[in-house]
C-alpha cells in the first residue's frame, strides 16, 4: 500500500511496532482493519470465538463468516483489504507475556481485571494500555501507562465489577456508527503514542448527544 497522503500525520515507519489486539469482536475487528489501513503490521489478536449472525450489523463481518473463528475471519478480511498477515490466536489472554501496545476490547469486567492482573499491571514490556469499552451510543476509552502509579491509581477506579455495571437490554448494546467512532478514537490514541503525542487517560463520546469529554 501507498502510504502518502498520511504521512505528515503519521509515517508507516512509525508505526511498525508490536501491536496485540484483545477480542475481535465489535471492538476489536474494526480496530484491527484501521489499523492495518494506517500500516500497522506487527498486529496479533486474540479471540476464541465465532462469528454469529447477531455479529453481522456491528462488526466487521461478512454473511459467509458465520460459523468461523472470527480471528480467522478477521485474519482473511484484513489480508483482502491490506495485504497485511496478522497474527490470529484462537485463544483466551489468561497470562500470556503481552508487549508493545496492548488494546483490549473484551465485553466483560471480570475479563478487564483478569487481563489486567495478569498480564498488564506493573509490566514494563507493555508500551501502552488501551482499554476500549462501549454500549449503546457511549464510548469509553482509557490510554494507560501500566507502570505509572497515577495511571495504575486512575485505571484501579475504573475496575467495578459485573454486576455494578449498567447493563443495556439486548436491543440496545450495540450499533455500527458507535463501532467505528470506537475504532477512530483507538487508532489515533496509537498514532499518538507512537509519535510521542500527548494521550489523554479517559475519553468518554456520547454519539446520542454528541459530546466529547476527555480527562483527567
Amino acid at each position: 500500500m501507498d502510504f502518502w497522503r498520511q504521512q505528515d500525520i503519521v509515517s508507516s515507519d512509525e508505526l511498525d511496532a508490536p501491536i496485540v489486539v484483545i477480542g475481535a469482536g465489535g471492538i476489536g475487528s474494526p480496530t484491527v482493519l484501521a489499523l492495518a489501513k494506517m500500516g500497522c503490521t506487527q498486529l496479533t489478536v486474540y479471540d476464541d470465538d465465532l462469528v454469529e449472525s447477531h455479529n453481522i450489523p456491528n462488526q466487521i463481518y461478512l454473511l459467509a463468516d458465520v460459523g468461523r473463528p472470527k480471528v480467522e475471519a478477521l485474519a482473511h478480511l484484513v489480508q483482502s483489504f491490506t495485504g497485511t498477515a496478522i497474527r490470529a490466536r484462537r485463544e483466551r489472554v489468561s497470562d500470556q507475556r503481552l508487549q508493545g501496545i496492548v488494546i483490549s476490547g473484551v465485553d466483560t469486567m471480570q475479563s478487564r481485571h483478569d487481563i489486567w492482573r495478569q498480564c498488564i499491571k506493573h509490566k514494563p514490556q507493555v508500551r501502552l494500555y488501551i482499554d476500549a469499552r462501549m454500549g449503546a451510543e457511549v464510548c469509553r476509552i482509557y490510554s494507560i501507562n501500566p507502570v505509572d502509579p497515577d495511571d495504575v491509581r486512575l485505571y484501579e477506579e475504573t475496575l467495578y465489577t459485573d454486576e455494578e455495571a449498567s447493563e443495556e437490554p439486548c436491543t440496545a448494546r450495540a450499533i455500527i456508527y458507535n463501532v467505528f467512532s470506537v475504532a477512530a478514537l483507538v487508532a489515533n490514541q496509537v498514532k499518538k503514542c507512537v509519535k510521542g503525542e500527548e494521550l489523554h487517560e479517559e475519553i468518554i463520546f456520547d454519539l446520542k448527544t454528541l459530546t466529547l469529554m476527555t480527562g483527567p
